[in-house]
């Protein structure tokens, strides 16, 4: 029988949490069983309980009193739920009529966390696209913005999985993905200046919105208006 060294033992315990369950990153996505979020919702709360503690806030204060319950139950159906549940359901239409032109939807809420520091990047998307054989449900790219938004994120890779997904489910002739969005670990942190004033861009483009300047400019032109 192969003996397992040091080495692989700290593989397998960086891959797995101290209950067995694999373990994977932020932004990722792992779908679990109604069992399996009630169990993770149970131990959150005892470890919020101990939090509570550790920051000494009495168990006495009545606004306190269910906080460690609401916040697990937040951070496993809100928060990060992304991270826990299928991707949304679909709805595609034949691009008939040969649509060869931008279409665009803007405004999408983003509402995410930093996964430095567990504070809220909230702000807003724009997609656009140019179809080839088909068109997607103009609210399924809204979902698809908060299924990789609610989970933990850094704002660039956030673009970029929003834009992957966008471009394995339609093959578009051309793809961008503009998020704007403010950080709370720089405002609610106390970091001195303007930071409640500060907005972070980012943007992804695909196919022709990458290699054609004129449509790249007109893409612009389009989400700033």
């Amino acid at each position: 029988m192969k003996k397992i060294t040091d080495n692989e033992i700290i593989e397998i315990a960086d891959k797995y949490n101290s209950f067995g369950e694999k373990l994977f990153d932020a932004n990722e996505n792992y779908p679990i069983t109604d069992s399996e979020r009630i169990t993770m919702i149970e131990r959150l709360e005892y470890k919020f309980s101990e939090i509570l503690d550790i920051l000494r806030i009495s168990r006495d204060d009545p606004n306190c009193a269910n906080t460690p319950h609401r916040l697990a139950k937040m951070y496993v159906n809100e928060i990060f739920s992304g991270r826990f549940v299928q991707p949304p359901e679909m709805t595609f239409f034949p691009n008939r009529k040969q649509v060869d032109n931008l279409v665009i939807s803007k405004g999408i809420q983003v509402m995410s966390i930093c996964s430095h520091h567990w504070q809220p990047i909230a702000g807003r998307c724009t997609v656009g696209y140019i179809p080839a054989k088909r068109v997607i449900g103009l609210s399924k790219i809204s979902r698809i913005v908060e299924w990789f938004s609610r989970r933990g994120q850094i704002q660039e890779e956030l673009g970029e999985q929003i834009a992957d997904f966008l471009q394995e489910l339609l093959a578009p002739k051309a793809l961008g993905v503009v998020i704007n969005a403010r950080h709370y670990c720089m405002i609610a942190r106390g970091v001195r200046g303007s930071e409640e004033d500060t907005i972070m861009t980012t943007s992804v483009m695909r196919g022709y919105l990458l290699k054609d300047l004129r449509l790249r400019n007109e893409f612009i032109n389009l989400i700033d208006k």
